[in-house]
């Protein structure tokens, strides 16, 4: 029970990485609110064993931020961590893409995680201190021939998770931010893809050409370092990306 009691928000939550971090967190004792924009998702998770709580919403919308953060505090009686997973994914040439999807990709991905900060920021410093958790990719760092607004969306992301660890650090709030890299992870973000041909958009045939370990992560796999990250046993860690990609961002 290495999250015992901790009260936790997690976007994305109804399905991928984002619905595995709700699942496996609340196995581990810690109180879970999930949120997502997909109301069906939400449902299932409902009723999964170990029960998470849910609310709806869009993670590119300031009012839903807003609005959600204020029930998660609530609900909990105060915040100790977010996981934000929420994301899409927009490949393509870019010189072809339009500014339109180009912009959307950013919004869902970058705008969000500028949210994110805006409004946990605070109920976390009224907790005396806690844990901010991005779900980045190992496309941030390396970039991306064929996920390019994707890459760049995740690169933003992680810039702005060490300037926020930084200010958090400068201020002595007691705030740990930081984010985790995942490399091809077999999860339904790949079948909404946009952008891409049916080779990239297969994890296993992505992670046999790229991935030194041949096959592509699984969901459970990023959440478990998100557990620990969302733990006492990472006190003494901010500002970090957490490569978990099978060794892809070595290759």
């Amino acid at each position: 029970m290495r999250l015992k009691d901790k009260r936790i928000m997690v976007t994305g939550a109804a399905s991928g990485i984002g619905r595995a971090c709700a699942r496996l967190m609340a196995k581990q004792g810690a109180r879970v609110i999930g949120a997502d924009i997909d109301a069906q998702g939400l449902e299932t998770l409902n009723r999964c064993d170990d029960p998470v709580a849910t609310i709806r919403m869009d993670v590119a919308t300031e009012a839903d931020w807003a609005r959600t953060v204020a029930f998660a505090s609530d609900a909990l009686g105060g915040l100790d961590a977010i996981v934000h997973s929420a994301g899409i994914g927009i490949g393509g040439d870019l010189t072809t893409l339009s500014l339109e999807r180009w912009r959307y990709q950013q919004a869902v991905n970058l705008d969000s995680a500028f949210l994110a900060i805006k409004y946990t920021l605070p109920p976390l410093r009224e907790a005396g201190g806690g844990s901010i958790i991005f779900i980045a990719s190992v496309t941030g760092v390396r970039g991306s021939a064929i996920f390019a607004p994707y890459a760049a969306s995740k690169a933003g992301v992680i810039a702005l998770m060490r300037s926020a660890a930084r200010a958090s650090a400068l201020a002595g709030d007691g705030v740990r931010v930081n984010a985790i890299a995942p490399g091809v992870i077999d999860t339904p973000i790949f079948e909404r893809m946009e952008g891409v041909d049916a080779v990239a958009a297969d994890p296993r045939a992505t992670a046999r050409q790229l991935v030194p370990l041949g096959r592509p992560g699984q969901a459970e796999d990023i959440a478990h370092a998100a557990i620990y990250l969302a733990s006492n046993e990472a006190n003494y860690i901010t500002g970090i990306v957490l490569p978990v990609d099978g060794g892809l961002s070595m290759s």
